[in-house]
This record gives structure tokens, C-alpha cells and sequence, in this order.
């Protein structure tokens, strides 16, 4: 997966110091208000919206989703099916007069590797509940009942803070195994002049995308860069309400015993905070390089889908 030596892999998370790790953040999220239904969420109030608004400067909208892909890939086994349903036919005797619509539909597998996509805060279950404390049995065949991507029909909107971690580290990418530590997110803090604040939306770039580009795709579940665990301490000290990554904020191999997923755990059981997975941030990190500035304003519209885990979105950044 690359030639260039791996770097920050730490030691192993053990079990009981996830536990307490896992206990510390949920209380912390339930003093601060983010223990019920909608999670880190509750910190993104109206105020902070209209506050989020004078980010705008120039105008300038950046998509942060990756285009949707339809060909099988190592990353992206099960892809997007596209079928078009009516289409113009001359062969079949279409004429070509009065008035004719080209219809099609979609179906995609969410939680893939490859395509954008925002996480719910019925997506992950452990230990048998979900978010504060919410049976597992909410979610069932026909869907979940609670906790559902439909929290944020109205979209997530606020103030988007972007912290590059290739950039802190001078490299084009971090490689598959490493994390980052929450020391380095607020050294990057420091690095871009920029800090991260109550109910923001933190975007955290890892290269992955840049490095897919480049290298090609591969199966992440072999080797992927993330948010070491306790990273998630700075996420709950600044009151974040969405975390977003260019990969999805887990790191593979976990070094954490027994949890494969270690980060996801800590967001969003224990913190309630959404995740944004697989952003493409390559299009957005030259803007705010150029400019200076690291922080805009940022809209997020999940699909109206009233019992689903989550949904694909198309993340805009607007500087």
C-alpha cells in the first residue's frame, strides 16, 4: 500500500482503557447536553447558524462529496446501480415529435467505503444500545424507530472548520495505519491560525482521497488512516457537532482490542456527534490555503428518509 514508511501507529487501545475512555465522553456529552436524541447536534443552536453566515466572504461554493460511483472497485465492491428507465429509442419507432421524458433511478449501499455519506446516530450499536442509552431493538427489518437520519431533515448547517493534517506533517497524504492524535489536531489548529469552537462542523483531511487518486484504489479494510481514539477527547472538549473525514475518521487495523471501530464507538454512541465519512476535500484545502482562511460556512441536506441509518449527501462549503 505504499513504499513510504508507515508512521503513527500507536500501541494498542486495551479494553479497559477503551471502557473508561467510552465512560469519560459519555458523561461528558451528557452534562454538556448531548446525551439525548439529538446528540452534539443540541450545540449547533440558530444563533450559531446566523453567526456561521458572516463566514461568507466571496461566495464561492465547494462541493465536499465525491461523484457517486458505479463500477466495482476494491474500496467499492457492492457500487451504486444507475438504470435508466426511459430513454429516446428511434430504433424502437420513437418519434421524434411531441413531448418525451428520459427517467431514471438510483440504488446504493449507504455505508460503503467509497461514496459520501452522513452517518446516523442509530448507525452504530454497541454493548446492546444505541445513543444514550436507547435499546438496540429500536432498529429492526422494516428500519429504526429512533435516533434516525431524519433528526437532521432540516440539514446540518453552520460553521465549517477544515484542519489538514498532510499539511501539518508535509506529506501529499497520511498512509494506511496511522492515526492522528488529538495533540496534532490542535497543533494544526495552531499551524492554520484557526480555532475549532462549539458546534462547529470539524473536517479533518487525511489525503485519502489525493492518495486514491494518485495510487489508485484498495481495500481499506486492509490499511486505512483515521483519528486515533483519544483524539476524541479534543472533539468532546470543543463541543463539536458533526466530525467529518476524507476517509471514515477510523483507522485500519484498529489498535484497539476487540473494537474494529473504535472511533465511530466513541462519536457516535458516546458523544451523539453525526459522522461525515469519505468527504472529498482535495477541492476545498487549496481554496483555504490560498485564502488563509480555514474556517466558511457549511450546509449539509441528508435525503428525507424517516427510518434509515443514514444517507448519501452532498456537503457544500461556502467561503
Amino acid at each position: 500500500m505504499g513504499a513510504r514508511a508507515v508512521r503513527g501507529a500507536a500501541a494498542l487501545v486495551g479494553a479497559a482503557e477503551f471502557a473508561g475512555l467510552a465512560a469519560r465522553l459519555r458523561a461528558r456529552a451528557q452534562a454538556g447536553g448531548a446525551g439525548g436524541p439529538r446528540g452534539a447536534l443540541a450545540y449547533l443552536t440558530p444563533t450559531q447558524v446566523r453567526v456561521a453566515a458572516g463566514e461568507i466572504r466571496t461566495g464561492r461554493s465547494i462541493s465536499l462529496a465525491a461523484p457517486v460511483e458505479t463500477r466495482p472497485s476494491p474500496d467499492n465492491p457492492d457500487p451504486a446501480r444507475h438504470e435508466m428507465t426511459a430513454w429516446h429509442r428511434p430504433e424502437a419507432g420513437a418519434s421524434g415529435h411531441g413531448l418525451h421524458f428520459a427517467r431514471d433511478r438510483f440504488a446504493t449501499n449507504v455505508h460503503g467505503d467509497a461514496d459520501t455519506h452522513l452517518d446516523a446516530l442509530c448507525h452504530v450499536v454497541y454493548d446492546g444500545t444505541l445513543h444514550g442509552g436507547v435499546p438496540a431493538s429500536t432498529v429492526t427489518a422494516d428500519g429504526a424507530r429512533e435516533l434516525t437520519v431524519a433528526l437532521a431533515r432540516d440539514g446540518i448547517i453552520g460553521r465549517g472548520v477544515l484542519l489538514d493534517l498532510p499539511r501539518l506533517r508535509g506529506v501529499p497524504w497520511l498512509e494506511p495505519g496511522e492515526q492522528v492524535t488529538a495533540g496534532e489536531l490542535a497543533a494544526a489548529e495552531t499551524a492554520q491560525g484557526v480555532r475549532v469552537r462549539e458546534g462547529d462542523l470539524l473536517l479533518v483531511r487525511l489525503g485519502h482521497r489525493r492518495r486514491r487518486a494518485e495510487l489508485g484504489p484498495w481495500d481499506p479494510a486492509e490499511g486505512r488512516t483515521g483519528l486515533h481514539p483519544e483524539a476524541m477527547e479534543f472533539v468532546a472538549d470543543r463541543r463539536v457537532a458533526v466530525l467529518g473525514c476524507d476517509g471514515n475518521s477510523d483507522a485500519a487495523p484498529s489498535r484497539t482490542e476487540d473494537v474494529a471501530y473504535p472511533v465511530h464507538v466513541l462519536a457516535v454512541h458516546a458523544l451523539g456527534v453525526h459522522l461525515l465519512d469519505y468527504l472529498r476535500l482535495e477541492d476545498l484545502a487549496p481554496v483555504c490555503a490560498a485564502e488563509g482562511r480555514w474556517s466558511f460556512f457549511c450546509v449539509v441536506a441528508p435525503l428525507r428518509l424517516p427510518h434509515a441509518t443514514g444517507s448519501p449527501v452532498n456537503p457544500i462549503a461556502v467561503l
